[in-house]
């Protein structure tokens, strides 16, 4: 049986591949979600359980869970929930819910929590596992200093994957509106649910600097793609112009210094590109929103408790339902600026809601959320949810990252007084 996967690729077939595998298209729907944690032992503050422990915890559960979420552990000890794919918003929060409560339940059982922040900044960075990739990414990134690896140990997101949408060109179910609005509401979707705070040491502040720290390090990784009325011309132009992080093989990864995936397609790189290369490669991209068949919303913050909900169920809103989605557009239209986007990008996730603009527009995108929710039949604890979300951070221009900088100040005058 031939392995495609090791199939050597031109340049254009891997131009052709990208555009199409970035965007499957179909009916629009179906929603799943990935849950990061930074995991914590409250009898040791400072330890990071390792993989084999949490997995060996978890063992009995089964993998995937009773609800169908897989259970991974990420590079820095982080657990992560990957839900099954939901037929609708509804299906996948009731699904992902139950299988977040056994698990909280047993760790529990052990003395551990599940952190609700986007980002640890208690713990120093440290890799606890030993898999290649891993390993040459960590490499990589250290080349340009410590920002990389903080993001790869220490932050935690709540990733939001829809569907990319129809052929459909007039319709906001048309994977090129879709892809166009979930970029267009990406902002402010950081900045609402922003909850990383940092503050530099020269004095610059950050609401989310998980997605800070995330933009400081390889921008042609990392910055959201350029607009384009082509979105699949445009993916493949973002990754194919993207330097390559690692190139696999026996023993120890290779970890080329400035090599872009077209330059290696031309030749330029230790060997061929083959598919499976390719595959890898998009799997290191990492912009706000990614397509990878689906579109997959990664400028959330984690969240204290169950507060993921809310930004799975105001994403999906604004999204999946056309009502919804001509509210954020129309909502959005006074933040876009196509030749300074990345600045528009960097200001949510300093800023936050603090910008008169963009609480402005959260406050509209949510309110219409809120009124697709009604409308749609949502389960009375997700509206109330979206609804006491509102009302306690978006109506008053704030985020949860104010919650914890209130929480450090007193502790701080607790501590002077």
């Amino acid at each position: 049986m031939n392995d495609t996967t090791s199939a050597i690729l031109t340049e254009a077939t891997a131009a052709a591949y990208v555009a199409a595998a970035g965007f499957r298209v179909g009916p629009v729907g179906r929603v799943g979600v990935e849950l990061e944690y930074c995991v914590r032992d409250l009898s040791k503050p400072m330890h990071r359980p390792g993989p084999d422990r949490l997995l060996g915890l978890l063992a009995h559960l089964g993998n995937p869970l009773p609800g169908g979420s897989g259970v991974t552990i990420e590079p820095g000890g982080q657990l992560e929930l990957s839900s099954a794919v939901g037929a609708s918003m509804t299906d996948c929060v009731a699904a992902l819910t139950r299988d977040l409560a056994l698990v909280r339940a047993v760790l529990a059982n052990h003395g551990m929590v599940l952190d609700g922040t986007g980002l640890d900044n208690v713990r120093a960075p440290l890799l606890v596992t030993e898999h290649p990739r891993y390993v040459a990414l960590a490499e990589y990134h250290e080349r340009s200093g410590s920002k990389g690896l903080e993001v790869m140990c220490n932050s935690a997101s709540i990733q939001v994957c829809l569907d990319a949408g129809s052929d459909d060109e007039e319709d906001w179910g048309g994977y090129k509106r879709r892809w166009w609005l979930a970029d267009a509401i990406g902002p402010v979707v950081m900045a609402a649910f922003a909850n990383s705070p940092h503050r530099s040491k020269s004095g610059r502040r950050w609401v989310s600097h998980r997605q800070g720290l995330r933009f400081g390090t390889d921008a042609s990784r990392t910055r959201a793609p350029r607009r384009d009325d082509d979105p699949r011309a445009a993916w493949s132009r973002y990754a194919l112009a993207a330097k390559v992080a690692m190139v696999a093989g026996p023993g120890r990864w290779h970890v080329p210094a400035g090599l872009t995936m077209r330059a290696w397609l031309r030749g330029h790189g230790p060997r061929p590109v083959t598919l499976e290369d390719l595959e890898r490669h998009l799997g290191t991209l990492v912009p706000p929103v990614r397509p990878r068949g689906y579109l997959e919303l990664r400028m959330i913050d984690q969240q204290p408790g169950d507060g993921w909900v809310v930004p799975v169920a105001v994403v999906t809103a604004l999204l999946d339902d056309p009502q919804g989605a001509e509210a954020g557009a129309a909502a959005t239209e006074p933040l876009r600026s196509p030749l300074r986007r990345h600045r528009d990008w960097v200001g949510a996730a300093r800023e936050g809601l603090a910008d008169p603009a963009m609480a402005a527009a959260a406050l509209q995108c949510f309110t219409a959320a809120g009124e697709v929710l009604r409308r749609q039949g949502a389960p009375l604890t997700v509206r109330d949810a979206v609804a006491e979300f509102t009302d306690r951070y978006v109506a008053r221009g704030s985020c949860p990252a104010e919650d914890r900088r209130e929480q450090r100040r007193k502790v701080r005058v607790g501590a002077g007084g």
